[in-house]
């Protein structure tokens, strides 16, 4: 619809105006002697028909009769409302008034003037509207010529710019808000721009929010809600624009605030890291809410202890983080500092009261938990900015209380994990000892701070015969439960390991213990309690032997991934091992697999978390790991390190990692002796006599008695309670160790005899001459072993080859 499509709605003459409304002249008998079209068109009558008739014709009297039978005249006075009766005999409701002819000889003749009621009451509202509009509305309104310079303001515009409207007629709009912009996306942001273009393409532009200082309040930025609509006369002439703008400043910042709090709930607390935590404050308030913020922890929050602040103190304070608006990116946040306070400070204050203070710009809130305080969060605004309000003051309030939730959350993280750590480092091995069945290198990486500590372990434990177990395992789930799993479960193994189990009856044993583990503990969290996130659900395992003499490798797994084997060629092989159920699910039986394995093979053993992440499938990181691991004649520390830079680039992840390194090596010919005997009392004199002769060759004479018993004893019970073929083995390696084999099954065991028993005696005195002694079982039979020290002032055996 056309803003100009009636002529009426231009005309702010009002409908009785004489050019426009139903006029007619009476002489002093008030009989009509003039007559107006527009009259002829209100009421029907052509001049001829009205003039000179009276005028009761078209405008009763008030009342039928007046006194004495005679009808009253239509006496007329000033405006009022009155009934007309149409030529066709309707009546209509008209506002009329009259007014004298002014002119010589016509003192007694008036003008009538009429025009339908309704129209003149819908005119007279209008009238009343632009009167409140330019009077009493709220609403700051201003129009501004084509050349945007200003012709008039309401006195809603006028109480809030607090000059008169006579000092500013002429004055360009940028020049009443000179520092003033809009805000709102997508829109020039200067008065000028936003007024040329509505001028220029006559669309108007509705609710722009402008931020500016009113002259009346130059200390506060206020916020208004614009719109501008281009003014044009009847014939389409373009006069200006108009400006009409609300002071929204209360709903801006109220909507701001709950921005700020939504906002914040998004971005604090995102890690358990009370540093971290303390930063994103800094970054949502700055600049939004202040110009600066520095957050202060107490020394004992940031080392995860509980606050022990005593009322009326000043704890020490370490600065945890700090951002301004005037200062560039802070880049990398420096390391908590410790921070003092001068006696009278706002943060003094603050400390020794425990409450919240006010101080001009500067507003200092603890940051609380239970009553318990973490520290300090102070925001300061600069001097041209607002002072905190009331709104303010509680916003403040609900951003520090929300952060002090996360620190503290953060801080018992820091706590329990600060325990976990100590507690897994504890558990897992602090030195491995040498081995001369392998050189070996490892490392370990803690999971990020987000999952916790987890249950990934390794371990190298010497065996008999001089052969080495490795081991690697993973227990699922992080936090104090995995990683008291993951202590009880290497202890197992190494216990295991001991009795000389091959791995697959090693891994069965431990099958059963952790099943039962998790039976126990579902019984004791009842029926309808379900394992928490922390518990352990699972375990994995792969533990292998290697023997430096045979230079076979035996190994088996339960759910983990095989080890990469990397020969001196650098060919890379994952052995088809059978996986097996991982741990404490039961069900399938465990398999081995035995391979020989060339000198200076490279057997790399790993958790999952060095292979797979959120954004890398395994059978990529797999890829990668055997790519670092393909140049077998580095050095393993070298190898060690850069798997971890090629996979764990961050040097976090979220899970453990563990990454265990081995290189073969094999007993050289000169260390090792071993004959077969037949199982006949003759063997036992045979045997000490190759015994002997041997320790001749390799200069240990010193041990010979010692052996000559060892051998003695050892053969003569294979002789006694066996069949078939014995063997002797003596091996020099780290100590001498004396093995002898035979096909039974039937295992000595150490007891005292009594005074009268004829034997029993021997195995008891074996034990007393040497180290150690034990017995492992072989597919073929058993083999009863010895260990014994050298001399202190033998040189040693030499280094296996490697």
């Amino acid at each position: 619809m056309n803003a100009w499509n009636t002529a009426q709605s231009a005309d702010f003459r009002g409908p009785l105006d004489v050019t426009r409304a139903a006029t007619a002249v009476l002489d002093a008998q008030d009989l009509v002697i003039g007559w107006s079209a527009a009259a002829e068109e209100l009421l029907g009558y052509t001049p001829d028909d009205i003039i000179g008739l009276p005028l009761e014709t078209f405008l009763p009297p008030a009342a039928d009769l007046g006194p004495a039978g005679r009808r009253p005249r239509p006496a007329l006075s000033g405006s009022e409302a009155r009934t007309a009766r149409h030529r066709d005999g309707r009546l209509l409701q008209v506002a009329m008034t009259t007014c004298p002819v002014a002119g010589k000889g016509t003192e007694s003749a008036r003008v009538l003037v009429a025009a339908e009621l309704d129209g003149v009451r819908s005119w007279q509202s209008r009238q009343a509207m632009l009167h409140g509009l330019a009077t009493q509305s709220p609403v700051g309104l201003a129009t501004y010529d084509a050349d945007l310079r200003l012709t008039w303001f309401n006195a809603a515009y006028g109480l809030e710019i607090g000059v008169p409207l006579r000092e500013l007629l002429g004055s360009r709009a940028d020049e009443l808000y000179p520092k003033g912009m809009f805000v709102t996306e997508g829109y020039p942001r200067s008065l000028e721009e936003v007024m040329g273009y509505v001028l220029e393409t006559g669309e108007s532009i509705l609710d722009l929010h402008f931020v500016g200082r009113p002259p009346t309040d130059p200390d506060t930025e206020h916020v208004w809600s614009c719109s501008y609509y281009r003014l044009q006369d009847a014939q389409g002439k373009v006069l200006g624009v108009c400006e009409d703008a609300f002071d929204i400043t209360d709903r801006y910042q109220a909507q701001r605030r709950l921005n700020l709090l939504v906002e914040a709930g998004g971005r604090i607390g995102t890690t358990l890291d009370m540093t971290v935590t303390a930063r994103e404050i800094t970054e949502v308030a700055v600049p939004a809410f202040a110009t600066a913020v520095t957050v202060d922890l107490s020394w004992a929050v940031l080392e995860g202890a509980e606050p022990d602040h005593v009322s009326g103190t000043v704890p020490p304070m370490l600065r945890a983080a700090s951002r301004s608006a005037s200062w560039p990116d802070p880049g990398e946040p420096e390391a908590p500092y410790r921070v003092d306070y001068p006696p009278g400070s706002p943060q003094y204050r603050s400390l020794s009261s425990g409450g919240m203070v006010h101080d001009e710009n500067t507003m200092v809130v603890p940051l609380r938990v239970g009553g318990s305080p973490l520290g300090l969060v102070t925001f300061v605004r600069s001097r041209h900015s607002a002072v905190f309000d009331s709104g303010e003051i509680d916003l403040a309030d609900e951003l520090v209380t929300r952060t002090a939730a996360c620190i503290d959350n953060a801080r018992r993280f820091a706590r329990e994990r600060s325990a976990s750590l100590a507690l897994q480092r504890d558990l897992l091995p602090q030195h491995l000892p040498t081995q001369s069945a392998v050189d070996l290198a490892y490392r370990y990486l803690p999971s990020d701070d987000r999952s916790g500590v987890g249950g990934d372990w390794f371990d190298v434990i010497g065996l008999s015969g001089a052969r080495v177990g490795l081991v690697v395992g993973d227990v699922v789930g992080h936090g104090l439960q995995a990683a008291a799993t993951m202590g009880r479960l290497r202890t197992t193994v190494r216990a295991l390991a001991q009795l000389d189990l091959p791995p697959d009856e090693l891994l069965s044993r431990l099958d059963d213990l952790v099943g039962q583990t998790a039976e126990d503990q579902a019984t004791a969290l009842g029926p309808d309690v379900a394992l928490s996130d922390d518990m352990a659900i699972g375990v994995t395992c792969l533990y292998a032997i290697y023997d430096p003499v045979s230079r076979l490798c035996t190994m088996a797994r339960a759910g983990h991934l095989p080890p990469a084997i990397v020969d001196t060629e650098g060919a890379l092989t994952f052995p088809d091992l059978p996986a097996g159920p991982p741990l404490g699910l039961g069900g399938l039986p465990f398999e081995s697999l035995e391979v020989e394995l060339p000198v200076g093979s490279l057997i790399a053993l790993f958790t999952d978390g060095l292979v797979e992440a959120r954004d890398r499938d395994i059978d990529v990181g797999l890829g990668v790991l055997g790519q670092v691991l393909s140049d077998n004649r580095r050095p393993l520390e070298e190898l060690c390190d850069r798997a971890l830079t090629e996979l764990l680039p961050a040097a976090t992840a979220p899970d453990d990692t563990a990454l265990l390194l081995v290189r073969t090596r094999e007993l050289d010919t000169q260390q090792v002796a071993e004959w077969e005997l037949p199982a006949e009392p003759a063997a036992v004199g045979r045997a000490r006599e190759l015994a002997t002769g041997q320790l001749r060759d390799w200069d240990l004479e010193e041990l010979s008695y010692t052996t000559e018993l060892v051998v003695s004893e050892l053969v003569t019970n294979a002789v006694r309670h066996a069949s078939g073929p014995l063997h002797l083995r003596l091996l020099r390696d780290l100590t001498l160790l004396t093995e002898v084999s035979d096909t039974g099954h039937t295992s000595p065991h150490l007891r005292h005899s009594a005074s009268d028993d004829e034997g029993g005696r021997g195995l008891f005195i074996v034990a007393q001459l040497v180290q150690r002694w034990g017995t492992r079982y072989t597919p073929f039979g058993k083999t009863i072993w010895t260990e014994q020290a050298f001399p202190p002032d033998y040189p040693g055996a030499p280094r296996p080859v490697g």
